[in-house]
């Protein structure tokens, strides 16, 4: 039996991050960057795939943890016979090259500490050659080094391949183990933390508590909002400024079956809601890293835009499987990069100049290259806005003419022409609201089911899709029209255990629209959409009773997956989400005021003379 998925806690450094479990396993880490191979990949294999265990002899689970608050910075209370333990564990802000650092600090008795470090490079599968270096321990193989080193004594359990020490620390003792990555060609080792470990850690907790104090939000769920703006935070590259969906590959929207993604790219998608996010919540020069990311990631021909990026804007990211991995709890293949790059989805285009035009409006400026790609962004769209695509999901079945993709060339088109608008370049407004009325009609003819009182997945079709909650958060329709207030109540049939599927995956008269086997877990983004809707369209108890809900299923220190089974009650998908944390602010945003609030509103006062 695996490591629940909700039994994992996130360690980052803004460039990678590590994710530990309660028996003090650090399973998955991806060395130097998020979407780098991993050297710890027991999260979707066994402990031969690579671990880092650092937990009493007496083995078990901690007994509690949490974050210190307003941090990522995580202790871990162990209670033993012969005594109390805490491990403190954190990835010091990066300077050169990642470190992982694990503090033991004794409580009360004297308790023996076991470290286990199995370093298995290349997704889990390559056995590097561990040797003795002075007063650290390396693991190397191929183009990768790990070097292991303690502040203190411990007692070496040698192995070829492994690195076993005993630490025995007594009330008031402390010891630091620190595992650093370098480039395997380097003949030196990295240096030692240049500060006593106190210091760095002092040093970390200040740097998170720093940045978690500029967030805005002072409504009920602070606490929430804060934890999921650090999340936010963690999953941000901070070389370019990308947002990686999240720091981990298939883990299954559904135990044992086939939905295993790997989610360790920048998606379109996300960046509409990922930019409103963090401008809501105060962090504009984390926005404005994101959009900078953006522009420079869809640079070149529009015809190329694609759906998911690398972390520094790379289109590159070919789809392998990994056979040698079993897959969490036999969940098979185990799949690296996105095949999702070669599809065609027409939302994207709505989402970039969605973003655009949110970002304008908070003051951020637009220089004239990036008119040039508003422009260009919709020429393409013009010619090609009739054609079936395949949708936000990314589904692997045939294209279709899906609703929420037309609705976002509707919002493309709109934002397009407040752009001109604001910066005086109305050269193209009649054809752009020419396409704009068009799309507009056509959405409203054909995506709308009488029958059900609802619009629908795609044209044609009686399928309910949870994306259409954002039809009146996008501006295409407003909120008391009585068609947002039948589709947001009928959308109530998509519901698994007081949660919201993305859409249905099997049953009567359902569509076979992914091309995938078997079902999936309730979205728990789709969730917050929906009790942002109910908000939205004057039902605030139901929506505070809605978003309580998914309050409910994060896991004890704060994080969430993609998916919830209400079944058995287990969290499911890549952890933790960006998607579902970014709609969780949002949400949040949306119950404690009124639409709008937090976003800033000087954008008049500036003159954007670059978009010229």
């Amino acid at each position: 039996m695996s490591t629940r998925i909700e039994d994992y806690a996130l360690l980052g450094d803004l460039e990678t991050a590590a994710m530990v479990a309660r028996d003090g396993s650090v399973d998955w880490l991806c060395l130097p960057r998020f979407d780098s191979p991993a050297c710890f990949a027991a999260l979707l294999g066994t402990e031969d795939n690579g671990f880092w265990r650092l937990a009493p002899t007496t083995g078990g689970r901690c007994a509690r943890r949490a974050y210190r608050p307003g941090t990522l910075v995580l202790d871990s209370l162990w209670e033993t016979p012969a005594g109390t333990v805490r491990v403190t564990d954190f990835m010091p802000p990066r300077t050169r090259y990642p470190s992982l650092v694990r503090v033991v600090e004794g409580v009360s008795g004297t308790v023996t500490m076991r470290s286990e470090l199995r370093p298995r490079f290349h997704q889990g599968r390559v056995v590097p050659w561990v040797r003795d270096a002075g007063a650290r321990t390396v693991a190397v193989a191929g183009p990768d080094a790990v070097w292991l080193g303690a502040d203190g004594p411990v007692r070496v359990i040698r192995s070829t391949s492994t690195v076993d020490w005993e630490i025995t620390v007594a009330a008031g003792q402390r010891l630091s183990l620190t595992l650093a990555w370098t480039p395997s060609h380097l003949p030196d080792p990295p240096a030692p933390l240049s500060l006593p470990v106190e210091t760095v850690l002092k040093e970390a907790v200040d740097h998170w508590r720093g940045w978690a104090a500029q967030c805005r939000y002072e409504g009920p769920w602070r606490d929430a909002v804060v934890r999921s703006l650090i999340t936010l935070k963690a999953l941000t590259y901070a070389p370019t400024g990308g947002v990686v969906a999240a720091p981990t590959t298939s883990l299954p929207g559904r135990i044992g079956g086939e939905r295993n993604w790997d989610h360790r790219f920048c998606w379109l998608r996300d960046s509409t809601l990922t930019l409103s996010c963090l401008l809501r919540s105060g962090y504009r020069a984390e926005a404005t890293a994101w959009l900078d990311w953006l522009v420079r990631a869809v640079a070149g021909d529009p015809a190329d835009l694609q759906t998911v990026y690398g972390v520094r804007g790379q289109r590159l990211l070919p789809e392998t499987e990994a056979p040698w991995l079993l897959g969490y709890e036999g969940s098979r293949p185990v799949r690296f990069g996105s095949s999702a790059t070669g599809q065609f989805q027409l939302d994207v285009y709505g989402e970039v100049l969605d973003t655009l035009w949110l970002s304008l409006r908070a003051g951020i400026p637009m220089p004239g290259h990036v008119w040039s790609l508003v422009e260009a962004l919709m020429s393409f769209l013009i010619r090609h806005w009739r054609e079936p695509d395949q949708g936000l999901w990314q589904v692997r079945g045939p294209r279709r003419q899906f609703v929420h993709s037309k609705v976002m060339v509707w919002v493309a088109a709109d934002r397009a022409l407040r752009m001109g608008e604001l910066l005086g370049r109305n050269e193209s407004a009649l054809a752009w609201r020419t396409v704009r009325d068009e799309v507009h009609q056509q959405v409203c003819r054909e995506g709308w089911d009488a029958s059900r009182r609802s619009f629908v997945q795609s044209y044609g079709s009686s399928t309910l899709d949870a994306s259409a909650l954002l039809i009146p958060r996008l501006g295409f329709l407003p909120d008391g029209d009585e068609r947002v207030r039948d589709t947001v109540r009928a959308v109530r049939a998509l519901a698994h255990g007081g949660f919201l599927r993305r859409y249905a995956t099997n049953g009567p008269g359902v569509d076979d629209v992914d091309g995938m086997p078997g079902s999936e877990g309730a979205f728990l983004a789709c969730s917050l959409w929906y009790a942002h809707a109910l908000a939205r369209t004057g039902r605030p108890r139901q929506a505070r009773e809605v978003f309580e809900r998914v309050l409910a299923v994060r896991n004890d220190v704060g994080l969430l997956s993609e998916q919830w089974d209400p079944v058995t009650g287990r969290q499911l998908g890549n952890t933790p989400q960006a998607f579902s944390h970014v709609a969780l602010v949002e949400t949040a945003f949306a119950l404690s005021g009124p639409p709008g609030h937090g976003l800033t509103s000087n954008w008049k006062s500036n003159a954007y003379r670059d978009a010229r």
